[in-house]
Formats: structure tokens, sequence, C-alpha cells
């Protein structure tokens, strides 16, 4: 892909992005107000437009985390909670509840978002302790499946024991933007670029780890550093993005899907453009929860959900009939 293509098909992506934002600011339950009045302004510029950064960038994290993933584990099916961040997140934040309940100041102090994003990196850390390090691939991709299934469990016993919290668990488990604000989209947007510098930098060695370990040992790439650092970013982005949205389905694994015949095989490529398109589904999908029951909103992990279950059952039937053409 020559450069002259791939800034054609970046500027397409981002134009995609401005339109939704756009739509985003203006939008609400009432539907679309061009009205700038005071009152308007307010709206637009204090709750609307936020919540629109704030999806696209939330989206944009769990994008790239997913193509990390992908990368990582050369498995076009791994998505961003693979290493038990979803179910270390969801423990971290019934923690919290728990907490608000007997009125303890560690809440004031770390906050919902904090025990999600603490929860979230300690899922992965717990994994990274049972694969006993990270210079297996498949031995760290199980070690996050049983993690998953272990904090899993503990938080179905959370809940058992605490079934006045799971109202508010399940609200987090169907993903919100409601309650985006501008802290939260400097936050996310500080932790964006950061995961994207880093994720460039080391994206060349991205692709001769793609065509297979021993090759990428041939070439003399230092395996174990790079792992570690991809699984950090990983970390970082997915906890962040979890944090200020919950739990997002599809996003992070659908992206990297839709942008892969864009990417012509480049790894910087595929991982910029699995970014943006994560922002653009999420963002899209946020404009849908908004529109589709007005004025009643419905949790925007409800249509990634259907969205991205729809897109995985049209793969897998295009698979079966180039398997039997």
């Amino acid at each position: 892909m020559t450069s002259k293509h791939f800034l054609q098909k970046l500027i397409l992506l981002l134009a995609i992005s401005a339109i939704l934002l756009a739509l985003g600011s203006f939008l609400g339950s009432a539907g679309i107000s061009w009205n700038l009045s005071d009152a308007s302004q307010t709206i637009v510029f204090d709750i609307r437009l936020p919540r629109s950064l704030g999806a696209f960038l939330a989206g944009a994290l769990l994008g790239l985390a997913g193509g990390i993933a992908q990368s990582l584990f050369r498995n076009p099916l791994a998505d961003p909670y693979l290493l038990g961040s979803a179910s270390g997140a969801l423990l971290g934040v019934g923690i919290m509840l728990c907490f608000t309940q007997i009125g303890s100041p560690l809440l004031e102090t770390v906050g919902i978002n904090g025990g999600a994003f603490i929860g979230a990196l300690l899922g992965v850390l717990a994994a990274l302790l049972l694969a006993g390090g990270y210079r297996s691939s498949i031995r760290l991709l199980l070690s996050g499946v049983v993690i998953s299934v272990i904090l899993g469990a503990a938080n179905s016993l959370f809940t058992f024991i605490r079934p006045d919290l799971y109202q508010s668990l399940q609200s987090f488990m169907l993903g919100n933007t409601t309650l985006l604000t501008w802290n939260a989209v400097e936050l996310m947007a500080i932790t964006l670029t950061i995961c994207l510098i880093i994720t460039l930098l080391i994206s060349p060695a991205l692709d001769a780890l793609a065509l297979g370990e021993n090759t990428a040992l041939t070439l003399g790439l230092p395996l174990a550093q790079l792992r570690l650092t991809l699984i950090g970013v990983l970390a970082l982005a997915t906890g962040c993005a979890v944090a200020q949205t919950g739990l997002i389905a599809f996003v992070g694994l659908a992206a990297p899907h839709l942008v892969r015949k864009l990417s012509a095989g480049r790894q910087r490529s595929q991982l910029l453009f699995s970014g943006i398109a994560g922002g653009i589904l999420l963002l899209g999908s946020d404009l849908l929860a908004r529109t589709l029951f007005a004025p009643i909103e419905i949790p925007v992990g409800i249509v990634t959900a259907v969205l991205g279950g729809i897109y995985l059952l049209t793969l897998l039937k295009r698979s079966q009939m180039g398997a039997h053409s």
C-alpha cells in the first residue's frame, strides 16, 4: 500500500468520524436540534459533545487494544478482554460499590472508575503471574481464560452475597456513555495518544512477528520485551476504556476485522485503522442507542453486541461459502 492510498483511507475514516461527532453533538433522544440558544449550547457543549467524543475515544482504545491482541496472539478472534481485564474490572466495581454502602473514605479517593481501572490491570497481572511470565503466547492466552473464569465466579459469588448491588453491576456490564464528562475525555485522549505512539513505534516488529516466532527470532527481535510492551499497552488501553464506559462487547473484536482489507497486511496501518474503526463503531452504536427507542435510551453495550453478533455471523457464513466453493 502506497503512502497515497494510506492517506486516502485515513482521510476517509477521519471524515466518517467527524460526521458522526457532528451528529452526536446535535442528536438527542428528542431528535436533531440545530438551535444554539444559551440553554442548547449548554446541552451541546457540556453533555452531548463530551459524550460523543468520549464514546469515540473509548471505542478507539478498545479497537486499538483488539488489534494488538489479535496481532500478539495471531488469532483473529482475540479481543481486549482476553486476559481477564473484564472480569477484574467488574470485580473492582463491585468492591467499590460495597465500600460505598459502608461509607468508606476509600471510594472518595479511588472512585468506581478507579476501581474498574485497577481491577482490569490486576486481572491482566494475575494472568501474567499464572502464565509464569510473558514468553509464551499460548500459555498467556490460556492463563487469561482461566483468570476470567475464576474472577467471573468471584463476581457471581459477590452478587449472590450482595444482591442489592446487582442492578448497579448490570449497568456497568451493559456499558454506559451517558455520564462521560470532559475530564473523562481528557484522560482517554492522553491515554490513547500514549498507547498509539508506543504501538506505532514497535509496529515494524509486529510485521516480523506475524510471520511466526521462529522468523522473528531469526531476525534478532527481542520477543519477550516486545510481548511485555504490547501487553502493557493492551492493559492500559482496555483498563482506561472500561473504567469510563463499562464493559462494551464486540468493539475490540470487530474493529480490526472491519479494516483488515484496508491495511493491506501492514501492522502499522492495521493498528491505526483499528483504533479509528473502534471509535466509529462505538460512536455509531451510541447514536443508535439514543434514537432507536427515543426518548428512551438503551445501553450501548446491547447495540454493540447485536451488531457484533450479526457481523460475526456474516463472517462465518462467508467462510462456509468459501470452504464449499
